[in-house]
């Protein structure tokens, strides 16, 4: 097969200034949460993307100066020799398969906590931090900022030495250039504030500065919001967003534009947003300046990047999401595979790890993030070590993922699902508001498992242990997910509440099954994620009274790692369901409700029709209780191994569920040192490990002085 001729517009080479890109696909700047604590895994990550077939490859936010430190998430950093050796390896990485290599680099202003180097927090004007944190920024004199006009000629020096093809100023996303340019917070009344000309200045001298240090051999890229999403009161892509374009048109080789007053805003989710949804604020660019332009709007459709691109949206197909979740998805294309791409889903699971300080994740690739730390490629796998044949039972993301991934590696899989429908949690899910692109898990599994003779499929297939063990297979795994719990204990309250039985009062599992749903409805939230706001959405959709609880101070807390709990909570407020927050559930009977402050242990009543309790989950692991009894009683037979996955051991997130799954498959028969992940360590001196030696490199009163003693 090869490319499909109404998809050759996106293999064109496209000039840069004064390089050259080998083909419209653009992996914009995206943080991993690796930065500069973990080198060696981001170069392997960027290596696979540039593999994959993407022209250029970007790396992740990149500080120029202590004082832009956003500690302990993983941020890049080029303040040294240092940072230049350790850079130099991802640009080299990058290089190794023919594409461009680009830096974003940083400076976070107010929006940069610097809670690890203690340096003050600066900002065009004295404000408060962009964070819940004491104490606030202090307004940059001139001297300030001449030296940032420094800082950023210097890292673009060391930008270069690298390696590094293209080099960013970073004006969006609500930090220090963008904060200089929009007037809610640049209160100067010197040449810096004011006018926009006179907000955009820092802007234009750091592009010139830029240019005038590496622009000779280097391209200059800038990254611009255009749309503050602010209304009025912001930037906006009708007003000053396209006043800046047009005051600097010609300036950068490359324009990278966006919407974000902040990051949820760029990366919005499939639940809020449609692919190609910020084309209605940067459409405007392409008609205002000559040079290239790239933009994103989780873009998984070949046909959609080729309308982008005759339509004059935009020259370059900006991905960040897509090309996590599918590093090879430009190669897919190329090689005429669009149908096995594995399209994001928009879950932002993968914002979720730097939000959490922690290594990139994805939904849809269980292999991101595992390059360097696992050995893992996405397409490629070690062929089986034996002629074993494995059992999977449950057709979920884990089993799916799992029957999938042994398939790919030539094992003889029987995949049993005791209904009929195939997706497990993925499929219910997915019918909820918003959801609807979750089915894609399911959907590329399936699709892939089509393509593997080894792999049978077996729908409506409830197995005992009897049944397991007459099969004769080698390995069984089991994927049977788990069950919500119906005794009101969740993450913020351990103790079981007092909970009748009666059918008022049900769980998702019932509500999934098709339980009849009387109104008013409360939704008791105590897992703090997609499922109970999802939940108090549909039943406001088919017309019910809605209310929903939480003992904590806000709802669905942790989607604050996905970018999405304010507007989750917005739809709710927005559709009239009635937030309840601080309250911990203690009782439910028959139509009425009793729940405790969480702060005054002060007791109130809500009255419901139907009751439905978002808590915990419990593993479903009746069938593996009764293989290992058969196990201990010599029933087992030929059997080598049980092993649960997914849900079944821990429930957790689909993508830890998929993670699961490929993990055993992937390392079936293969030697238990390929089990264990590497780790990227600090150095110290080769040779000398004394303790003075050690305080020579942590010490700088050591470190100036000629001895230590």
């Amino acid at each position: 097969m090869g490319c499909n001729p109404r998809y050759e517009i996106l293999f064109e080479p496209v000039r840069i200034g004064p390089v050259t890109a080998p083909n419209r696909f653009y992996q914009t700047p995206h943080a991993t949460g690796m930065g500069h604590l973990k080198p060696q895994s981001s170069a392997a990550l960027r290596s696979v993307k540039a593999e994959g077939g993407w022209g250029v490859v970007s790396t992740e936010y990149c500080s120029i100066h202590p004082s832009s430190d956003d500690s302990p998430f993983g941020f890049l950093s080029l303040w040294d020799e240092d940072d230049i050796r350790d850079l130099a390896h991802t640009a080299d990485a990058i290089h190794a398969h023919g594409s461009l290599a680009a830096v974003e680099l940083w400076h976070g202003g107010a929006h940069a906590n610097n809670r690890l180097t203690r340096e003050p927090m600066i900002a065009p004007s004295a404000q408060p931090p962009k964070f819940v944190q004491p104490g606030g920024a202090r307004a940059m004199d001139r001297q300030d900022i001449r030296e940032f006009r420094r800082w950023q000629r210097e890292a673009a020096i060391r930008a270069k030495q690298a390696g590094f093809d293209i080099v960013y100023c970073y004006a969006g996303h609500d930090y220090l250039p963008f904060q200089f340019l929009s007037g809610r917070t640049n209160r100067r009344t010197d040449e810096y504030g004011g006018s926009l000309e006179n907000r955009a200045r820092l802007l234009r001298e750091m592009i010139e500065d830029t240019k005038d240090t590496v622009g000779a051999t280097c391209a200059v890229a800038v990254r611009l919001a255009v749309d503050e999403l602010h209304g009025p009161f912001g930037i906006t892509s009708q007003g000053e967003g396209r006043e800046i374009i047009e005051m600097l048109a010609e300036l950068p080789d490359l324009w990278d534009v966006n919407v974000a007053g902040a990051l949820g805003n760029d990366s919005k989710s499939s639940r809020f947003s449609l692919e190609g949804y910020q084309e209605e604020h940067v459409a405007f660019v392409k008609t205002v300046t000559t040079k290239p332009v790239v933009s994103v709007g989780r873009f998984t459709s070949p046909d959609t990047m080729v309308g982008q691109i005759r339509r004059g949206i935009q020259d370059f197909i900006g991905a960040a999401r897509p090309s996590i979740a599918d590093p090879f998805l430009p190669k897919k294309i190329l090689e005429g595979r669009e149908d096995e791409i594995r399209e994001c889903i928009g879950c932002n699971i993968c914002r979720s790890a730097n939000n959490e300080a922690v290594p990139l994740r994805c939904t849809q690739n269980p292999t991101i993030g595992e390059e360097w730390r696992r050995g893992w490629h996405p397409e490629r796998l070690a062929r089986k070590g034996s002629e074993a044949r494995v059992l999977v039972v449950g057709g979920g993301p884990a089993g799916l993922e799992c029957a999938k991934t042994l398939g790919q590696r030539g094992y003889g899989v029987l995949l049993a699902e005791a209904g009929n429908v195939l997706g497990g949690r993925v499929s219910r899910e997915a019918t909820l508001p918003g959801l609807g692109a979750w089915a894609r898990v399911r959907d590329h599994r399936l699709h892939m498992l089509g393509k593997h003779d080894t792999v049978e499929i077996y729908r409506s297939s409830r197995l005992g242990a009897e049944d397991v063990l007459s099969l004769g297979v080698d390995h069984v795994v089991l994927a049977t997910g788990s069950t919500w719990r119906r005794d009101g204990v969740g993450s913020s309250v351990e103790v079981p509440a007092e909970i009748a039985g009666c059918p008022s009062i049900l769980t998702p599992d019932d509500i999934f099954a098709g339980a009849a749903v009387a109104g008013p409805v409360l939704v008791y939230d105590d897992e703090h994620y997609f499922m109970g706001g999802a939940l108090a959405e549909k039943f406001r959709l088919a017309g019910h009274d809605v209310a929903i609880a939480t003992p904590l101070p806000v709802v669905s807390s942790w989607t604050q790692m996905t970018d999405e709990q304010f507007f989750v909570q917005k739809r709710l407020m927005d559709s009239g369901v009635d937030v309840l927050l601080s309250r911990s559930l203690l009782s439910a009977s028959e139509g009425v409700a009793e729940f405790a402050c969480a702060y005054t242990g002060r007791i109130t009543r809500r009255d419901f029709g139907t009751l439905v309790l978002v808590t915990g989950r419990l593993a479903e692991q009746a069938l593996f209780d009764e293989l290992s009894m058969a196990i201990e009683s010599a029933r087992g037979g030929g059997l080598r191994s049980i092993t649960r996955i997914g849900d079944c051991l821990a429930p957790s997130s689909i993508a830890d569920a998929v993670h699961s799954g490929h993990k055993f498959a992937r390392q079936l028969d293969l030697p238990a040192e390929a089990a264990v992940p590497l780790r990227e360590r600090p150095f110290l001196p080769s040779g000398d490990r004394s303790w003075n030696a050690v305080r020579h490199v942590v010490d700088p009163v050591a470190r100036s002085a000629k001895s230590v003693p």
